[in-house]
Formats: C-alpha cells, structure tokens, sequence
C-alpha cells in the first residue's frame, strides 16, 4: 500500500477551478459533473490485481479489490464498500430512469451508482466509473 497520506477536506479544492487543475479533464466530468464513462473503456473495468481502489478526488479508501466481480457491465462493479467507506448515497432521476447514485462523502465526488442485483453477501452492485478511482497496488 502507499505511504501517500490522503490529503485533509481543508486541502481540497473548494472553487470549480480549483477542481479542474487537481484533476484530468475526464475525471472532473464524472466526479464533478456527474457524467459517466462509456463502458469497456476505463482502465480498472477488466482489472484483477490485489489491493485498494480509493477516490481520485481525495485519495479516501473505498473498495477492496476482494470485493470486486465481473458483472459483465463494462465498469468496475463491487459487492460492498470498505468497512467504514464514507460511500453516500442520493436519488438519481437524471435521464428518465431512477436510480441511486453512489458518491464520496469526503469530497462529494460522483463515484458511478449502486444496483440491487449483486452477488451474495450482499446482493448489491456499485458500478463505479474508472476514472473516478485510483488503483493502490498491495
């Protein structure tokens, strides 16, 4: 695991701008603007290697990559959250469908969404966009 400490809410940025100079231009889409990566695109969707996925907004752990499955959708999907994950949750009814958009709480990121149709234990599914994460190797 990396000995990068994730960085404290005060060193966030709190501007749009300040935004789009900490990230690239196709993580401030889905992080910030709420967009979505097409899918079969990303770089972790076909990923396997062990270790941790943490939000590239603001280096917060999030998934395990025990957790993760394939679901056959096209973007990284898990079972669950790290224990403790500040994962929120929100109504999502852009585009004429509802569903439950899954986002960081430490730095309101846009993560992907959270579907009822997972595998035992839990029987959920957090797609989650690439680009919104960052792969820490074991």
């Amino acid at each position: 695991m990396s000995d990068q400490v994730r960085p404290s809410n005060a060193d966030l940025p709190t501007t749009e701008e300040g935004w789009k100079a900490r990230l690239d231009e196709a993580s401030f889409d889905v992080l910030r603007k709420h967009g979505t990566e097409r899918p079969y695109t990303g770089d972790y969707w076909d990923y396997w290697e062990d270790g941790q996925y943490v939000c590239k907004g603001c280096d917060t752990p999030l998934f395990e990559s025990g957790t993760k499955f394939d679901a056959g959708c096209g973007w990284p999907s898990f079972y669950a959250p790290v224990a403790d994950a500040p994962v929120g949750e929100t109504r999502d009814t852009r585009y004429g469908m509802v569903r439950t958009e899954v986002h960081c709480q430490s730095c309101g990121g846009h993560l992907g969404h959270v579907f009822p149709d997972g595998p035992p234990p839990t029987g959920l599914r957090y797609c989650i966009n690439s680009v919104s994460v960052v792969f820490k190797k074991r």
